[in-house]
């Protein structure tokens, strides 16, 4: 039941995993004492602009959703360069992101927001909890390509060399201006998706879940920030299913299928960008279901045995609802990852 479930403890951090990722956050600051060069500067920008398209198109809509085919060779290219944003690796990032969208906003859900904003943007990563291990069987369509394997279980091996690289061209400068401080900005421009993308914007689909769609976000991130309507229908290329919604990542792919190196492009049905309008009166159970769940562990806290009760009830039955309707896009979902991964 929902008011008496307890999700993990969101306090828990294993500080000694984390210490790398906090420190990581803070040498950027070193640029004082290195100066800011304009090599320095342009590496920030490239290495910005090249490996959030990594993540976006290639760890993301590529590697967690299908939204595309590759050949074996772009393929490899595309997990290498995602290598270098030092988020682990592609089948690790795919395998959790995959388990986000089946179980979005409960207590499986890796960054489920119910517990909290910090847990969802960065907390799950410093807790220990989801490690260095990957769960192969839920990227069973990429875990049969042993160099995806290699790569995923040799991640470090982007960042130590991206860095080198960088040291090389632009020296301290580089290093850190360049390489550290681009990376902490695209991780935090990573991460809000996971976070802010559930809290802030306009729901335009009565998912069951929280997300929502956000024109900064969107800008920062290439696109995805039109995550409410991308948790709609995951599976499409697109994320910005409107003319005015800018979709970065999407405009480079369609490039790339110019070129001949992208292939078979999911677009979304037409019935399903009809469906389950907010504004065609569609209930909104997703987030009927995320207050219920917060009133609840206020009840809880107080002590109040008849809001328990009442808030258990009620969350119990829209639990229900949406129930069948996660279940049917899960095995959607699951059916199309099926397929063949390359053309």
């Amino acid at each position: 039941m929902l008011a008496r479930r307890q999700f993990p403890a969101t306090s828990s951090h294993n500080w000694r995993g984390a210490a790398p990722f906090v420190i990581v956050n803070f040498l950027p600051l070193l640029a004082v004492f290195t100066g800011i060069s304009r090599t320095a500067v342009t590496l920030f920008l490239v290495l910005y602009v090249v490996r959030l398209l990594s993540i976006t198109a290639g760890y993301h809509r590529y590697f967690a959703h299908r939204s595309y085919r590759l050949a074996r060779l772009p393929q490899f290219l595309l997990a290498f360069v995602g290598l270098t944003a030092v988020q682990k690796g592609p089948l690790w990032w795919a395998s959790h992101h995959r388990d986000h969208h089946r179980y979005a906003d409960t207590e499986r859900d890796p960054h489920s927001p119910q517990r909290g904003f910090w847990w969802s943007h960065a907390g799950w990563i410093t807790s220990g909890e989801y490690g260095n291990n990957t769960d192969y069987s839920g990227i069973e369509d990429f875990a049969r390509y042993p160099e995806l394997r290699w790569l995923n279980q040799h991640d470090w091996i982007g960042g130590w060399s991206l860095g080198f690289a960088c040291f090389l061209i632009g020296g301290w400068s580089g290093l850190v201006v360049g390489f550290f401080a681009s990376t902490v900005l695209l991780w935090h421009v990573t991460f809000s998706i996971n976070s802010l993308a559930h809290l802030f914007g306009r729901r335009r689909y009565a998912t069951t879940d929280t997300s929502r769609n956000s024109m900064i976000l969107a800008l920062m991130t290439f696109g995805e920030g039109w995550h409410n309507n991308h948790h709609h229908y995951p599976r499409c290329t697109r994320q910005g299913l409107r003319w005015w919604e800018i979709d970065i990542t999407y405009m480079v792919l369609r490039f790339g299928a110019v070129l001949g190196i992208v292939h078979d492009m999911r677009q979304p049905p037409k019935a399903v960008l009809s469906s389950s309008r907010i504004h065609d009166g569609a209930t909104d159970l997703g987030l009927i279901r995320y207050h219920l769940s917060r009133a609840a562990s206020v009840a809880a806290a107080s002590n109040s045995d008849a809001l328990i009760d009442l808030f258990d009830s009620t969350a119990d039955q829209a639990a229900t609802l949406t129930k069948g309707t996660r279940a049917r896009l899960s095995a959607a979902s699951e059916s199309e990852l099926s397929e063949p991964a390359l053309s």
